[in-house]
């Protein structure tokens, strides 16, 4: 029989205290006698549970193998959940012009394609696409427009196409080359990205330049408030956050900590403050801390940016991290040959507080999903073996079903990359109970396909609980329960609902 997760509750009105993980019991006294006097309820006890493995009931779905005609080929970038409940996304290859596409695909798999890039408009989109406030998607191409070195483009949920903007190195310092990052929205209507190279010289080919952060604002004009030498950070692949605080925070893959004869580092983390105010606040090394970063960072509900190393670390495969936002820098875990390894996505913060990622198994193996907890625990998920998939490379996404959605560069039937979903058992979250009449009624988030059981008890010391439900599969993302004979007095002092 698989790991049961209990949760318990108080019964008490208003916003629960502290946070449900599956890993903690947290148990309110609200006995008979204190019904009436809500005010009176109590803690009585916080109990520990064992640490779990590898979880039970995670459940891996393939949603789409793409053929590399018109649907495309090689999603290097992750998706997004847009505001309609439908997953976008960018393809860099394949399509019409087999330059790479921009799709739809629903939570069953039933995919779109709403673009094949021509090279005109753009050409080899690696990054995911970002939705704006008047609900059009917004992205990037790492190639195609004027001069052949990237462009920004908006389209609509129906495939409507307008190309924004071509970088063609006018103006010093110049514009910057080859932007292959999501987009981040400011609160002006602005948008925030990074090119990977470009900047200080003209990217009359690729590797010219160490890159820029650059503004593209409503008025359709592209700014430079930041340039890449080297010293202060080079290819900022890893794009940016926009912080709670106002501020933008980057990472570069090179630069920063330069070890002589013109080695340009192992890679920064950076924050742009609202007045162009550029900091370094912290320098890669490759040693423990790990080095060349290429995922894009994740702030935390706790404040902390989350990210990932593509290498470095004791065993060479790579690091996760987190990093305060004035450079206090946390390892979290060293990546081993049997962790899979080596990492070009960052890290998603789950609805439970947990961190998923991929690796890209560069050095063994196809990949990876795994599961970090702000303290370090780490989890493997999934093991790709290139039926199912192969070398994900893009940042995951949660729906708003709490399923995981990503995408891998290769596998699955063709041999061109996939999209997959991950159903991860997560506790449920109990709303505050409600009394009516002697009838008290319990309601929790569920995962849908997940089964949960309510129960009772009057004595929390024992450890068998009454059932108040029988085991039920959730068909939606709430699920409630009622307890009552008719007589306040009657209902039971402690509630939990226990995820089978």
């Amino acid at each position: 029989m698989s790991p049961k997760t209990n949760v318990n509750v108080r019964f008490a009105p208003g916003p629960q205290d502290g946070s449900i993980t599956c890993t903690k019991i947290y148990l309110v006294h609200g006995g008979r006698p204190f019904l009436s006097l809500l005010s009176r309820l109590m803690w009585a006890a916080v109990l520990a549970l064992p640490a779990l493995g590898v979880p039970a009931g995670v459940v891996f779905s393939s949603l789409y193998s793409f053929s590399g005609t018109n649907d495309g080929a090689s999603p290097y970038a992750g998706l997004i959940m847009a505001g309609d409940g439908n997953l976008y996304g960018t393809t860099s290859g394949g399509g019409t012009h087999n330059l790479g596409t921009v799709f739809r695909i629903n939570t069953d798999g039933a995919l779109t394609t709403l673009y094949s890039f021509d090279g005109t408009h753009g050409a080899a989109p690696y990054a995911a696409l970002v939705q704006g406030a008047d609900s059009r998607l917004y992205g990037t191409t790492s190639a195609g427009g004027v001069s052949d070195w990237g462009t920004l483009f908006q389209i609509t949920t129906n495939g409507t196409l307008t190309t924004l903007f071509s970088f063609t190195g006018d103006g010093y310092p110049y514009q910057g080359a080859n932007p292959a990052v999501a987009l981040v929205p400011a609160s002006d209507g602005s948008f925030y990205g990074t090119a990977e190279y470009g900047g200080l010289t003209n990217a009359s080919y690729q590797g010219e330049g160490y890159g820029t952060v650059f503004q593209f604002a409503t008025n359709g004009t592209v700014t430079v408030p930041i340039v890449f030498g080297n010293t202060n950070g080079a290819c900022p692949c890893g794009g940016l956050v926009l912080g709670r605080d106002g501020n933008l925070y980057g990472a570069t893959t090179w630069g920063g900590l330069g070890m002589g004869r013109g080695f340009p580092g192992y890679g920064t983390v950076f924050k742009l403050t609202p007045d162009g105010t550029f900091t370094n606040i912290y320098l890669f090394t490759r040693l423990d801390d790990g080095g060349f970063i290429y995922a894009r960072l994740a702030q935390g509900r706790d404040g902390f940016l989350y990210g990932t190393a593509f290498s470095g670390g004791a065993l060479q495969y790579g690091t996760l991290f987190k990093i305060s936002t004035n450079g206090a820098f946390v390892p979290l875990h060293t990546f081993s040959y049997f962790d899979s390894g080596s990492h070009y996505g960052g890290v998603t913060e789950g609805s439970d507080g947990n961190f998923y990622g991929t690796t890209y198994g560069a050095y063994a193996g196809f990949g990876s999903v795994f599961r970090v907890t702000p303290g370090g625990a780490f989890t493997n998920l999934v093991l790709f073996h290139g039926t199912n998939g192969s070398h994900p490379a893009g940042t995951l996404a949660q729906g708003a079903d709490g399923n995981i959605y990503g995408t891998t560069l290769e596998g699955g039937a063709h041999g061109l990359g996939t999209v997959f979903k991950i159903s991860v058992p997560l506790p449920p979250v109990i709303k505050p109970l409600t009394l009516t009449n002697g009838v008290v009624t319990l309601t929790w988030s569920a995962l849908a396909g997940q089964t949960y059981q309510a129960q009772y008890s009057d004595d929390p010391t024992q450890t068998n609980w009454t059932f108040l439900t029988k085991p039920t599969v959730a068909n939606s993302s709430v699920m409630t329960a009622t307890d009552s004979d008719g007589i306040t007095s009657s209902v039971h002092g402690f509630y939990r609902v226990v995820l089978e």
